[in-house]
């Protein structure tokens, strides 16, 4: 208040906590969307296709403090915007479970980037401003973490999130476009392998904790469910043990999904196409019956 008096500009450090949460949530839900520049999504960046990670999938070569960015500006923004991969070796699958791993597990990872990207998306790339708005939204998108289902197939997994993302509570973000648009993300995440899906990985099990930490610290009259906390808690589990296993996957596999992925997306794109054409066909006749009915 002393600064707007005295004519000074406010930043966003000069909000209290509760300020920058509402701050966020009226970015996610739209309110200022003409207002926000859009976010660059760290996986377009060069630097992405440059994540090295050693054999026990842990970050090879760790970023350098925020002070040392400042100083050699060189490519710091990009340094800074890609997520962190894993600080401890992940371990085996086979120390993680006794069973073979599903064959299932190549679509639920595709539902799981899609509600990754989408959920980014919304919050402008600043996950950590709510962290628990964005588990929310995590477990709205996914069928896989939201639901514990089990979708058989791509079209599935996709429909499932296309589906959620052009309900009225998302649709400010612009609808089926938008989210034919995240598909494009979840294809970028693929096509760059191995250690970028780790890293993403890594990025939304850590919003999976934070959103819990906030979750035991909010009023249980606040959360929507009572289950909400051990859905967090199921859904934190699925995410280390999915990256677990791409960690164990084959570089090629990665492209064989990515391609699948795009296939589904040319097909629902040329579905509503066809859907378009016949509305028109359609609005067309019942405006020729009209005017046959005047004549």
């Amino acid at each position: 208040m002393e600064k707007i008096l005295s004519g000074q500009e406010i930043s966003f450090d000069d909000l209290s906590l509760e300020e920058k949460k509402r701050f966020h949530r009226a970015i996610a839900y739209g309110e200022l969307s003409k207002m926000i520049k859009p976010w660059d999504p760290w996986w377009s960046k060069p630097s992405a296709r440059n994540i090295c990670l050693s054999k026990e999938g842990t970050q090879l070569v760790q970023p350098l403090p925020d002070q040392e960015l400042l100083d050699d500006d060189i490519g710091s923004d990009e340094l800074s915007e890609v997520p962190l991969g894993p600080e401890i070796p992940l371990p085996p699958l086979s120390r993680l479970s006794s069973k073979e791993p599903s064959p299932l597990l190549t679509v639920h990872l595709v539902d799981i980037l899609y509600s990754y990207c989408f959920t980014l998306r919304l919050y402008n790339g600043d996950w950590k401003s709510d962290a628990l708005g964005s588990v929310m939204v995590v477990l709205s998108v996914s069928l896989v973490l939201g639901q514990g289902a089990q979708p058989e197939t791509v079209l599935e997994a996709l429909s499932h999130c296309l589906e959620q993302v052009c309900c009225p509570v998302y649709r400010h973000m612009g609808g089926l476009q938008f989210g034919l648009g995240v598909i494009d993300d979840v294809i970028s995440l693929l096509g760059l392998g191995t250690p970028a899906l780790v890293c993403a990985l890594c990025d939304m099990h850590r919003l999976i904790q934070e959103g819990e930490k906030e979750a035991k610290s909010e009023r249980p009259r606040k959360l929507r469910t009572d289950g909400t906390r051990s859905a967090i808690k199921l859904a934190e589990r699925r995410i280390y043990f999915i990256t677990c296993w791409v960690h164990e996957q084959p570089e090629e596999a990665w492209f064989s999904l990515a391609a699948i992925v795009r296939a589904e997306k040319t097909s629902a794109m040329e579905f509503q196409q066809s859907n378009k054409s016949e509305n028109l066909n359609n609005k067309a006749e019942v405006k020729g019956k009209s005017l046959i009915q005047e004549f």
